[in-house]
C-alpha cells in the first residue's frame, strides 16, 4: 500500500524533478508532467483533487491498455483521458516497490535525453 507521501518521496528522488504548487501533488521533469494527483470531475459537482489516485504518463496506447487489462484493480481510466498516454493508479493497491518502478518509468519517458542518460549512468555505476 502506498500514499501521496510515497509519490512525493519517490518523484523528488529523481534528477531535475520540480514539484508544481497544487492542492495535491504534481511533478515535472524538463517542463513535462509525469505523475500528478487525479483531478476527478463528476457531472454537476466541482472538481476534486484525489491524492489517493495518481495520474501516470505511460508513453503510448499499447502500454496503457496492457496496464488496464493486466491489473484492473490497480489501474483505471476515464473518458476524459481517451487517446492520451495516461492511466490512473489507485495508490492503496500498489506496493512502494512497484510504485517506484512506475514513477521511474514515467520519469524516463518524459525526461530530456541528457538527464535520463545521467540517471542510467549513475545506476550502472552503483551496480558495479
Amino acid at each position: 500500500m502506498s500514499d501521496a507521501d510515497d509519490v512525493r518521496r519517490l518523484a523528488l528522488s529523481l534528477p531535475e524533478v520540480v514539484e508544481i504548487d497544487s492542492d495535491g501533488f504534481d511533478f515535472r521533469v524538463g517542463g513535462k508532467g509525469f505523475v500528478w494527483s487525479y483531478p476527478e470531475r463528476l457531472p454537476g459537482k466541482p472538481r476534486v483533487i484525489r491524492t489517493d489516485v495518481a495520474v501516470l504518463f505511460v508513453g503510448d496506447e499499447a502500454e496503457k491498455q496492457a496496464l488496464l487489462l493486466g491489473e484492473p484493480d490497480m489501474f483505471f481510466t476515464t473518458p476524459g483521458y481517451d487517446g492520451l498516454p495516461l492511466v490512473m493508479l489507485r495508490l492503496t493497491q500498489v506496493s512502494p516497490e512497484r510504485l517506484s518502478e512506475l514513477i521511474t518509468d514515467a520519469w524516463r519517458m518524459r525526461a530530456p535525453d541528457d538527464v535520463e542518460a545521467g540517471l542510467t549512468a549513475g545506476l550502472d555505476n552503483e551496480l558495479r
